[in-house]
C-alpha cells in the first residue's frame, strides 16, 4: 500500500465513522421508543415478560430490567439462603460471624473526580429511581473484597508523603460578572449593563463581555439562558450538545491550558453545569464561563439579586474565615475553607494522611451516595390517598460531628467473633465500613434497609422481600439500624471490615458553615427588603452547596479528562481515549486519568456521612422531643420514594420540626386519589405539584 492509497482509506474510514455516529443516534431513539412501549405494555394486568420478549427481540432478563413489574414470580421469590429469626434487642444486637468471604482485590484505577467533583446532590431527571431496583433476573455486579493474608494486610496503610495540611497561601479573588443570556443583562460590581447578543455562542459571549468590561474579567457566571443547550435538538444526548458548544470556534480565544499552580485547565463537559475555560490568543486574559446552577437554583432571580447573594455569602463566610475567597465552584470553595480549619498545632498538626490507593479504590467501589428509590405498585396502592414530601433540612450537616481518622484496623470475621457483645456493639456504632452477608427476615413487610449492588456502574438497590439474602458493604450507621430497627432485627454476618478511630476532622468546618447558614436563613425570613430576602435565601442555599459538594469532593471519584484534537492531527488523539464528538475541524474525546496525588482525598469521610444520612432516612432520634422519625416509623406500605435526603409518603406524619440540620421539613402535600408514579418524571411532576399545593394552602388569606 502506498501513501496515496493509505490516505484514501483513512478518508473512507472517517466517512464510516460519521455514518456510524448517525446510525447510533437513530438507534438510541428507536430503543427509547421501544422501552416506552414495553413499560406501557407492563401496565396490562395480564402482561408477561415471556410474551413481550420475543415481540421486542429481547431476552426475558432484558424485559424485566426495563419493566421490573414483569418479573416472573418464581424469580422474584427466589432466595439463596435462610433467615435466623432469633430475637435480638436494640441494646444488644446479635451479629452472626463466620469465615471471611473469599474475594478478589478491589480494582485499581479509581481516582479523582473531574472538577467540579462528584456532588452528592439529588439527581434531577437523569436516571429513573426505579432503575435503582433491578429485577433479580438481572445479575448484580459483584463487589470487591479485601484479599486474605499479607496481600490484604498491605492495604492498611497510608500513601507515603501525602496528607491534608493547612495551606500556607491566601486564595486570590477573581473579577466576576453575572450574565443573563436570555435578556442580555450583565452585572459587574455595582453596574448593570445590557449586552447585544445576536446569538449565545461562547465566542459571542466572550466578545460582548470584554467589549463591555474591557479589563480584568476572569469569571462569567451565567444566571439564566443555558446557552450550551440552545442546539440540543441537533444532538442525541444533552452532553453532546454541551461539548459542541464548548468546543465551537472562538476567534481570538483558545482553550485555556492553565496558569501557574492552577491545575484546572481545559473545558469540563457536564449536561447541566459545564465549565468553559478560555485564554486569549495573546495570553493576557484567562476567563471561565460557568453556571450559577452549581451553587443554587436562581429561581428566576435577575443577575443583580444573584450578585447580591454572592456578596452576602462572602460576608457570612468572612465572619468565620478572615481569608475566605469564593472560587469557581462550591466544591472548590468548600474544600479550600476546610483546609483552613486543619490544626497548625497539637494533634493532627502534621495533617490528615491519605489512605492507600487500594483502600481508596475499595471505598469508591463499595460506598454509595444518597438513596434514590421509587417504590411502585403492588408494594404501594395503585391509587395513593396522598403524596406527602418530607425533606431533611441541610441534611449532611447533621452527620459531620464524628468521622474516621488514622489508619484503619482490619476486623476479620474471626476477630469480630472473639469480641464481647459490648465490644461488638461499640465497633458497629463507631466509624467502620463492613463487608457483610445479610438476610431479610421472613416476616418483613417494610422498605429495605441495606444497599445491595445492582447492575450498572455504582448502582444500588435495597432488597426488602422476605427471606432475601445478599452480600454487600455498608457503613456502621446502616448496620446498626438493621440490627436495632423498630420493627424486627435483620440477620447480619460479618465477613470483614475496616474500623477507624473516632475523630472530628470536619466538625469545626461544619459548625462554621452551619452558623453562616443560620445567619443567612434568618435574613431570608426577617429582612425588610424583599429582594434582599431573596438574595439571602439564595446565599443560604449556596452554603448548603459548600458543605454538600465539599463532602463529595473528598470521595475522589475517577476523573475523566475531555480534550480536542484538530481532525488534521487525529493521530494525536490519545490511544486510550473515547471519541465523543467531531466536526469538520476537530475531534472531541475523553479518557480516564485514574488516581492523582490529591492531598485532600478522604473517601472514608464521605462514605461515613453518606451512610449516616441513609440511616437517618429510615430512623432518627429527635432528642429534644424524645421521639423517632424516619421511613421505618411510618406504617408499612406508605413509603412511595426516597430521593437522597427526602422521603415521600401516602400520609402526613406528626414529626417535629425545629429548623435544625437533619430535621424533616413538610415540603409538599398533594391530596389524592393520585395514580402511583412509576417513573422518575411522574414522581417529579407530582413532587412539584405537591410543593405548589402546600405553598398555596399555607399562604395568608388573599395571597396567591
Amino acid at each position: 500500500m502506498d501513501a496515496k492509497t493509505y490516505n484514501a482509506a483513512l478518508a473512507e474510514l472517517r466517512a464510516d465513522r460519521d455514518e456510524i455516529k448517525k446510525v447510533r443516534a437513530a438507534l438510541a431513539k428507536f430503543e427509547a421508543a421501544r422501552d416506552k412501549k414495553i413499560r406501557a405494555l407492563a401496565a396490562y394486568e395480564k402482561a408477561s415478560a415471556d410474551r413481550i420478549a420475543p415481540a421486542a427481540g429481547l431476552s426475558v432478563a432484558d424485559i424485566v430490567k426495563i419493566a421490573p413489574a414483569l418479573t416472573p414470580a418464581s424469580l422474584a421469590e427466589a432466595s439463596d439462603g435462610t433467615v435466623d429469626e432469633a430475637a435480638q434487642t436494640p441494646e444488644a444486637p446479635a451479629v452472626e460471624t463466620g469465615p471471611a468471604h473469599d474475594g478478589t482485590p478491589a480494582p485499581a484505577g479509581a481516582g479523582q473526580t473531574a472538577e467540579p467533583p462528584t456532588a452528592t446532590t439529588k439527581p434531577e431527571r437523569e436516571k429513573a429511581p426505579g432503575a435503582e431496583a433491578p429485577s433479580p433476573a438481572v445479575a448484580a455486579r459483584e463487589l470487591p473484597a479485601i484479599p486474605q493474608g499479607p496481600e490484604g494486610d498491605r492495604w492498611f496503610a497510608h500513601t507515603p508523603n501525602l496528607a491534608s495540611t493547612h495551606p500556607n497561601f491566601t486564595q486570590q479573588a477573581r473579577s466576576t460578572v453575572f450574565l443573563d443570556t436570555t435578556t442580555g443583562v450583565l452585572v459587574h460590581r455595582d453596574q448593570t449593563l445590557r449586552l447585544n447578543l445576536p446569538d449565545t455562542s461562547a465566542a459571542t459571549i466572550l466578545q460582548a463581555v470584554f467589549h463591555a468590561v474591557p479589563e480584568g474579567t476572569e469569571r462569567i457566571f451565567i444566571t439564566a439562558g443555558d446557552p450550551w443547550h440552545h442546539q440540543a435538538e441537533q444532538h442525541p444526548f444533552l452532553k453532546d450538545a454541551v461539548a459542541a458548544w464548548l468546543n465551537a470556534p472562538t476567534p481570538g480565544w483558545r482553550t485555556d491550558t492553565g496558569r501557574g499552580k492552577d491545575r484546572m485547565a481545559g473545558h469540563f463537559v457536564h449536561p447541566r453545569n459545564p465549565v468553559g475555560r478560555y485564554q486569549s490568543d495573546n495570553g493576557q486574559h484567562h476567563v471561565e464561563i460557568r453556571s450559577v446552577g452549581e451553587w443554587f437554583d436562581p429561581e428566576g432571580a435577575d443577575p443583580t439579586i444573584v450578585r447580591d447573594a454572592f456578596v452576602l455569602l462572602w460576608k457570612a463566610l468572612r465572619v468565620h474565615w478572615g481569608d475566605a475567597v469564593l472560587m469557581g465552584s462550591p466544591s472548590q470553595t468548600g474544600r479550600d475553607l476546610w483546609t483552613r480549619t486543619i490544626p497548625t498545632r497539637g494533634q493532627h498538626a502534621d495533617g490528615y494522611p491519605v489512605l492507600s490507593e487500594e483502600l481508596r479504590g475499595l471505598l469508591h467501589s463499595t460506598a454509595g451516595q444518597g438513596r434514590t428509590e421509587l417504590i411502585a405498585p403492588p408494594r404501594v396502592p395503585d391509587k395513593l390517598p396522598a403524596l406527602v414530601e418530607y425533606d431533611r433540612t441541610f441534611a449532611y450537616a447533621k452527620h459531620t460531628w464524628k468521622s474516621p481518622v488514622g489508619t484503619p484496623r482490619r476486623i476479620t470475621a474471626a476477630t469480630f467473633a472473639a469480641w464481647s457483645e459490648k465490644e461488638q456493639v461499640k465497633a458497629l456504632y463507631g466509624c467502620g465500613h463492613w463487608h457483610v452477608r445479610v438476610a431479610v427476615p421472613d416476616t418483613w413487610n417494610h422498605v429495605g434497609i441495606l444497599p445491595a449492588p445492582a447492575p450498572g456502574d455504582r448502582a444500588w438497590h435495597y432488597p426488602a422481600a422476605p427471606g432475601t439474602t445478599f452480600t454487600t458493604w455498608a457503613g456502621g450507621p446502616e448496620i446498626y439500624t438493621a440490627l436495632t430497627n423498630p420493627i424486627q432485627p435483620w440477620r447480619i454476618e460479618i465477613l470483614d471490615g475496616l474500623l477507624w478511630d473516632d475523630g472530628k476532622p470536619l466538625d469545626d468546618w461544619s459548625k462554621k458553615l452551619k452558623e453562616a447558614w443560620s445567619t443567612l436563613a434568618a435574613q431570608a425570613q426577617l429582612h425588610g427588603d424583599p429582594t434582599q430576602r431573596t438574595a439571602a435565601h439564595l446565599a443560604s442555599r449556596a452554603v448548603r452547596s459548600l458543605l454538600l459538594y465539599g463532602i463529595g469532593s473528598f470521595a475522589q471519584r475517577p476523573r475523566m479528562v475531555t480534550g480536542t484534537t484538530p481532525r488534521t492531527h487525529e493521530r494525536d488523539v490519545p490511544p486510550d481515549a473515547e471519541i465523543i464528538g467531531f466536526t469538520d475541524e476537530q475531534i472531541t474525546w475523553q479518557r480516564p486519568t485514574g488516581f492523582t496525588r490529591d492531598p485532600n482525598a478522604h473517601p472514608e469521610w464521605a462514605a461515613a456521612i453518606w451512610s449516616g444520612a441513609r440511616a437517618a432516612l429510615l430512623s432518627q432520634r429527635m432528642r429534644e422531643d424524645n421521639t423517632y422519625v424516619g421511613a421505618l416509623h411510618a406504617p408499612p406500605g406508605t413509603v412511595v420514594a426516597f430521593r437522597t435526603d427526602a422521603v415521600y409518603l401516602t400520609a402526613p406524619q406528626n414529626w417535629p420540626y425545629h429548623g435544625q440540620p437533619g430535621d424533616y421539613l413538610h415540603k409538599g402535600h398533594l391530596t389524592g386519589p393520585i395514580t402511583a408514579p412509576t417513573t422518575e418524571d411522574e414522581l417529579l411532576a407530582l413532587r412539584d405539584a405537591g410543593r405548589s399545593a402546600l405553598k398555596r394552602s399555607n399562604a395568608p388569606t388573599g395571597e396567591a
